[in-house]
């Protein structure tokens, strides 16, 4: 989907917005370079369309005061190096990303150009900025989570499903969130009386034949941690959680909407809002390395009382009531 169809999308109301002063300052047209998610995937839409609703309100209207310009990652390294050459090519003052895969290879493809982050797991640990509160070089923005995070999937699972004791825990172990969050894990899953197995979403066939292994075991479950490879695979997996009544938690409501149990996790439509504001600051001429990295404010649990009702399973009253969506 083009960057046009997505303003068009946003609607004629967006247009009655008023512009602010510092936006339309000597008649100068600024340039974004954006390089976000995946592009036949409704949550890369929704996040794109965010960002530039976020950009417009901010009084950045691109074709008027702004030029931005646009390319999906496709949570692929090679397609992510890719473009952000082409990006970092298009000489823009400020760039957007979303996800490690992306940031890292804007980052190496330039190290003078601003760069504005939302949805990257561990920014330190990846050697992206030097120290959350004074990131210190090109780049800035804003952390998926934190680390403990991972122990309440596990806690939020032993809630809605007690009967399970075995765990299988999808990761992609190449990146630094991944090691991250199944360390937490691991750290936690004997306080709750669980043994967890390690399952790489690297590729399909790899995913299928491990989970398939994996349903042999008795009082089964599933924690799907945040990674691009996850949200790739994620019919696969949920289709295969809900063929053998595995009870799972993910990361992102995504997941929920395609028919998955339960998630929890930043409000990732937050991030991009938040981040478009830290673009909107650089272009007025602060520093990224000024700016802290900042952790969500926001979190959402979502639900899936029809999966919950297939896998026999009966949603705890304060997790029902808690719940951000639940989908009937």
């Amino acid at each position: 989907m083009q960057r046009r169809e997505f303003l068009s999308i946003l609607g004629s109301a967006l247009a009655a917005v008023p512009l602010t002063a510092h936006a339309q300052e000597a008649g100068r047209i600024r340039r974004i370079g954006v390089l976000i998610g995946l592009a036949d995937d409704a949550q890369g839409q929704a996040a794109l369309a965010a960002l530039l609703q976020a950009f417009q309100q901010l009084g950045w209207v691109d074709g008027r005061n702004v030029k931005i310009d646009c390319r999906w990652g496709e949570g692929n390294a090679d397609e992510a190096r890719k473009h952000a050459a082409e990006l970092v090519g298009l000489a823009p003052d400020v760039m957007m990303a979303t996800g490690g895969a992306s940031v890292g290879a804007l980052l190496q493809a330039t190290k003078t150009i601003p760069v504005v982050f939302a949805n990257v797991p561990d920014p330190v640990g990846s050697g992206f900025v030097e120290s959350l509160s004074r990131p210190g070089g090109s780049a800035t923005g804003f952390v998926q989570f934190e680390y403990s995070l991972s122990g309440k999937w596990l806690e939020l699972l032993k809630r809605i499903a007690p009967d399970v004791k075995n765990v299988a825990i999808l990761w992609d172990p190449t990146i630094v969130a991944g090691i991250g969050q199944f360390a937490v894990i691991q750290s936690i899953a004997p306080s709750l009386g669980l043994e967890v197995r390690g399952v790489n979403v690297r590729d399909a066939a790899g995913i299928q034949r491990s989970l398939e292994a994996f349903v042999d075991l008795p009082n089964g479950g599933m924690i799907v941690t945040a990674s691009a490879l996850a949200i790739i695979h994620r019919d696969l997996i949920v289709d295969i959680a809900a063929r053998h009544r595995l009870p799972a938690v993910y990361f992102q409501k995504t997941f929920v909407t395609a028919g998955g149990l339960i998630s929890y996790g930043a409000d990732f439509i937050d991030q991009y809002r938040r981040a478009a504001g830290y673009v909107d600051r650089i272009l007025r001429g602060e520093k990224p390395g000024d700016l802290p990295v900042q952790a969500p404010t926001k979190y959402e649990l979502a639900i899936n009382l029809k999966a919950a009702k297939a896998q026999g399973l009966s949603v705890p009253t304060p997790i029902l009531t808690g719940a951000d969506e639940v989908i009937e």
